[in-house]
């Protein structure tokens, strides 16, 4: 799904835009597999019992693993599904949760440096953390960001490959719009 348009600064584009790897989602389907098999174990065994016990053991079975399955592995289906990492052009922005939304932006003029970490699982699932420093105090952190590497030199490309550094390297002025106002086109 494409970050909506509309939330976006005129000539603003997306760059990159990232839900976090599958390895989080991993426990969750480890979760479903357990409670649906020991849930079909406890039915069958529910079925050999005779009378009314059958009947109510049968829905209490049913309604427990339903909830378990509610937690354990739809709320973190749904919390994977609604996070967000995205670069634009002019920003990295990060959006999370369902009830209670939370998110950061940290434009591209104020990352001072981006770092990232994975470890030997992460290397071979393919993701990692990614540590953005800006002008904030604490670094923020972005956990499994997949192709976390490609990200960070995208980012790093992005803050360090600025266009005004041509003009300053061939000892040409910046353009007018970046060291004031634009002259009065009526010589005042």
């Amino acid at each position: 799904m494409a970050y909506p348009e509309d939330l976006l600064s005129q000539g603003e584009q997306v760059v990159i835009h990232k839900h976090p790897h599958w390895k989080m989602l991993l426990l969750p389907y480890l979760a479903l597999i357990v409670i649906l098999g020991v849930g079909i174990w406890l039915y069958i065994l529910a079925q050999d019992a005779s009378g009314p016990w059958n009947t109510v053991s049968s829905i209490a079975i049913g309604v427990i693993g339903l909830a378990l399955i509610a937690w354990l592995f739809l709320a973190p289906l749904l919390r994977w599904r609604t996070t967000h990492f995205i670069v634009t052009t002019d920003r990295v922005m990060a959006r999370e949760g369902v009830i209670k939304r939370t998110g950061i932006d940290i434009p591209m003029s104020r990352i001072s440096s981006v770092r990232f970490e994975h470890g030997l699982i992460d290397r071979i699932v393919g993701c990692g953390t990614l540590i953005v420093e800006s002008s904030s105090q604490e670094p923020l952190e972005f956990d499994d960001i997949p192709n976390v590497e490609k990200v960070h030199s995208h980012i790093y490309r992005e803050v360090n490959d600025n266009p005004l550094d041509d003009y300053r390297a061939s000892g040409a002025t910046a353009p007018y719009t970046q060291q004031g106002p634009p002259p009065d086109p009526r010589g005042r």
